[in-house]
């Protein structure tokens, strides 16, 4: 047909560790997964989880998430979006310090089209699949927690067995689901 547009599945890391206009950042974390629905339909939600920080670690710990979006927005429309969404929240990324406090984070983690195949892009807003994604055990956890079974692209491991590799080599407190 015509003008149709291919459909993603698309996965997207997202972190607060400061007070936003929506709230805490546990709160801002659940607006801006609403505000998700903008880009399509949200069909995953993992629970909250209280993460320390990563890199500049002078700061407060993280609540963190990942959604699943189906989306017929292309990566680099949808990480556009992302950013907007960001500083609509009250982040610069030009002015923050980086890996520092933040209202909102949103990374745009791994894309899949609409034949399960996954999204290789890189230019100099985005770079698929995100290149610390397999590291992050504040993005595994919550990722594992929705979709234990999908390969995070470029480690032939599902999301499930790089969230247990992750949790074996680091402290157990480290990234802690939150209940209710």
């Amino acid at each position: 047909m015509l003008g149709a547009r291919m459909r993603y599945r698309v996965y997207v890391g997202l972190g607060s560790n400061m007070a936003s206009a929506a709230g805490s950042p546990a709160e801002t974390v659940w607006v801006a997964v609403h505000a998700l629905d903008a880009a399509g339909m949200v069909t995953a939600v993992s629970s909250l989880y209280r993460t320390a920080p990563v890199g500049y670690t002078d700061q407060p710990e993280f609540m963190n998430a990942v959604a699943c979006v189906e989306t017929r927005w292309t990566p680099e429309e949808l990480m556009h979006e992302l950013l907007a969404l960001e500083h609509s929240f009250g982040r610069n990324r030009k002015t923050s310090v980086p890996k520092g406090p933040r209202t909102l984070d949103l990374d745009l983690l791994m894309a899949f089209d609409e034949n399960g195949k996954a999204v290789e892009h890189a230019s100099p807003v985005l770079t698929l699949p995100h290149p610390e994604l397999a590291r992050r055990r504040f993005v595994m956890e919550p990722l594992a927690e929705i979709a234990p079974e999908v390969v995070v692209p470029g480690t032939g491991k599902t999301a499930r067995a790089l969230a247990d590799q992750l949790r074996c080599d680091s402290g157990a407190d480290a990234v802690v689901k939150m209940e209710g």
